[in-house]
């Protein structure tokens, strides 16, 4: 099994907030905004391991800027660690006013766990994960220093 570079499964993925994906002020629920992260990090996990994927954990969820009908969202993915059989996707969100002559803002943050299984539902193996940069390095030490204080927790 050769390793994969982190762009050959990045994603950004984008929506525009409806009246439905709010609540009657036309602040848009979180949970909408955690459903979309969620499916941007199993596609970036999907593409990497070629295989079924489960979400094992979310971290460090941080709500910093309010999303509001008529935004639109976008979710962009990418692998931050690759371990034996689980991946740390890292999911940054931006809603954007198009109304405004603005930039997007950063609304969201979270790191998404996933892991790789087998037909019979049995974790398996991943690609390895070729850094090709400082940053990536420098995330996946930190990917892995989570990866690792998550473990002893488990003890």
């Amino acid at each position: 099994m050769t390793g994969k570079s982190v762009k050959q499964s990045e994603v950004v993925m984008s929506n525009v907030m409806l009246p439905q994906h709010a609540n009657p002020s036309g602040n848009v629920h979180g949970g909408e905004i955690m459903k979309m992260m969620d499916s941007a990090a199993g596609v970036v996990a999907f593409r990497h391991a070629r295989t079924n994927v489960v979400t094992a954990r979310v971290d460090k969820l941080e709500f910093l800027y309010p999303v509001h009908i008529g935004n639109v969202v976008t979710c962009y993915g990418k692998l931050t660690f690759v371990g034996k059989s689980s991946m740390e996707v890292s999911v940054t969100v931006t809603v954007e006013d198009v109304t405004k002559e603005e930039p997007a803002k950063i609304a969201l943050t979270a790191f998404f766990t996933f892991v790789a299984l087998d037909e019979k539902g049995k974790p398996q193996h991943v690609p390895s994960l070729v850094l090709e940069n400082e940053e990536e390095r420098n995330l996946f030490e930190e990917g892995q220093n989570r990866y690792l204080a998550y473990k002893q927790l488990r003890k």
